[in-house]
């Protein structure tokens, strides 16, 4: 006899239950990872101590992992390289709490990664920390550990520390970057602002991933109107973190004085005709070319407005023999769209 229940209860009903069960199975496999890098730690580590207490040498880890491959051959991650990888991670990280608080909370693979590509412990923790508040991607991770995010996040010039609160002034501080990476573009020497905005809202995907986590394209070439004369944004995003309008102005040239006075204006203008009464203030930001320190520093003294000023980095500006070696549009888009598969692999070891 089948009962009937109205669609609408049915439909939540369905809803909640399909929630609870994926977040039973993030759940699962998050146990999963921390119980295998603590493993892996811990194996690590008896190497570590033999090889240094007792002498053994380098050829002990290709006996080890032709003992333990035959020991328990339904288990992946035993071959020689990653012994390696083991005795790398407890030697990076000796004390067990911080592999219990931090680093087995990221999947085996970016572990790796970090082992590989960052030698400085607290740039590594910085990557550590970030994969976990961002859920990063391994290639995503690779992205921004190459493209230097760790030395660029935070390093705009901004008058932030006089014109917002705290701690919403830190965290607009660590928003921007410097310079910033614009290497999906081509575009020529005499490239005008115009293309440079059409460029990188052609590329939006890209472009807000070199931004940062938070930032949604609201458009560009924004229309405002005050006292009946309209002006136009060059491109105008909305900050989720920061809860504010975010204000970008291009520039090809260098940062001049009069760059800081036409921002401040847009972001009173954002601030009057867009913002909403649980919005914070407006945020503007200058790209430029390139810029003076201390120049920058003289033209936002005594501006009221938040505003930062950074600068960007187009692919044509690299040596020509690096060009080569960067990742087209096309590897990125393939990196970003097989992401969603990393949560599988990632439950592999390498090797």
């Amino acid at each position: 006899m089948e009962i009937d229940l109205p669609l609408a209860d049915y439909d939540k009903f369905l809803r909640d239950l399909k929630e609870h069960i994926r977040n039973a199975q993030i759940r699962a496999s998050l146990a999963v990872n921390r119980e295998l890098v603590l493993l892996y730690w811990q194996i690590g580590g008896e190497i570590l101590t033999r090889q240094q207490q007792q002498g053994w040498g380098a050829k002990v880890i290709n006996k080890l992992a032709k003992d333990l491959q035959k020991a328990f051959p339904e288990m992946k991650g035993f071959s020689p390289r990653n012994l390696k990888y083991m005795r790398a991670f407890a030697e990076a990280y000796p004390d067990e709490q911080f592999v219990q608080q931090l680093a087995a909370q990221i999947p085996w693979f970016h572990n790796c990664i970090l082992l590989d590509k960052v030698k400085d412990a607290a740039e590594r923790l910085w990557y550590i920390q970030q994969t976990i508040q961002y859920g990063w991607s391994r290639s995503v991770l690779t992205h921004q550990i190459d493209s230097g995010l760790y030395r660029r996040q935070g390093g705009a010039t901004t008058n932030f520390d006089r014109t917002l609160p705290k701690p919403q002034s830190d965290l607009a501080q660590q928003v921007l970057k410097d310079p910033y990476n614009f290497d999906f573009l081509s575009l020529g020497k005499e490239a005008q602002e115009r293309d440079l905005e059409n460029a990188l809202v052609a590329h939006i995907r890209d472009f807000l991933l070199e931004l940062g986590v938070g930032f949604a394209f609201v458009g560009s070439q924004y229309p405002i109107e005050v006292s009946g004369k309209q002006y136009r944004l060059d491109l105008l995003f909305y900050h989720f973190r920061l809860h504010c309008f975010v204000v970008i102005d291009l520039k090809v040239v260098e940062f001049e004085p009069e760059f800081s006075g036409k921002m401040n204006f847009y972001v009173s203008a954002v601030d009057d005709l867009l913002r909403g009464e649980d919005d914070r203030p407006t945020i503007g930001i200058i790209l430029c070319k390139t810029q003076d320190k201390t120049i920058v520093e003289y033209a936002l003294r005594d501006i009221n407005k938040p505003i930062g000023i950074s600068t960007y980095q187009l692919r044509e500006a690299l040596p020509e023999q690096l060009q080569g070696s960067l990742p087209t549009i096309e590897q990125l888009e393939m990196e970003l769209n097989t992401a969603a598969l990393e949560i599988e692999t990632d439950t592999d070891t390498p090797g």
